[in-house]
């Protein structure tokens, strides 16, 4: 991100369109990212975007969108993109008005053989799905702050402003589930190679 967020933000709770586009391009791929590791699907993490960034405009533009506690807002977002994760089921395929104005304006974009995109989508939806499995396990509590400290890489105090809860909250939770992922994850990964070690004097007799 280019700079703190506050000076932008002001300008959105003034209703100025602008300072959204510009706070749209700094976030955008962040609250993709987080919205996809939520629902494991494509669509519904792009639902989740446009719901999210439609909020904070109509908020905006309502006099009600509150000011930054933190020199960044993707924490904010976050949280606005999380609430929008649990209306999914029921809010479905809201505007898609605004990211179709995006495409317009980025020529080429569709020139890409449209069934390797789906291949590739599909498969990412796979492994995302395989990813909430293991995440199931968790706590709730748990499950989001490994979200935001470790796949977000927001900072604990960052996580803390999103979940509402105090920094050493975040941190036991953290440490918990990578215990616990740990765990449940240790087959797929590779295993370090061993240092050769110095034979021991009865092993040397051998």
């Amino acid at each position: 991100m280019d700079g703190a967020d506050t000076d932008h933000w002001e300008l959105l709770r003034r209703g100025d369109a602008a300072a959204l586009a510009t706070l749209y391009e700094r976030h955008v791929d962040a609250v993709f990212r987080f919205a996809f590791r939520r629902t494991a699907s494509t669509g519904g993490a792009e639902d989740v975007v446009q719901a999210a960034f439609t909020t904070v405009w109509r908020q905006a533009t309502e006099g009600r969108l509150p000011r930054l506690e933190l020199p960044t807002a993707r924490p904010l977002l976050l949280r606005i993109a999380a609430n929008e994760c649990r209306n999914l089921s029921r809010s479905a395929r809201r505007l898609r008005v605004l990211r179709d104005r995006i495409e317009q304006h980025e020529p080429g974009r569709h020139e890409e053989d449209h069934a390797d995109d789906v291949a590739r989508r599909v498969d990412d939806e796979r492994r995302m799905a395989d990813v909430r499995r293991a995440l199931a396990g968790l706590p709730s509590g748990q499950r989001e702050a490994v979200e935001l400290v470790v796949w977000e890489e927001l900072s604990i105090a960052e996580a803390a402003h999103v979940l509402g809860v105090a920094e050493g909250t975040v941190k036991s939770r953290v440490s918990r589930a990578r215990t616990r992922l740990g765990a449940v994850l240790a087959p797929t990964e590779p295993t370090e190679p061993t240092e050769p070690t110095e034979p021991t004097e009865q092993e040397e007799r051998r």
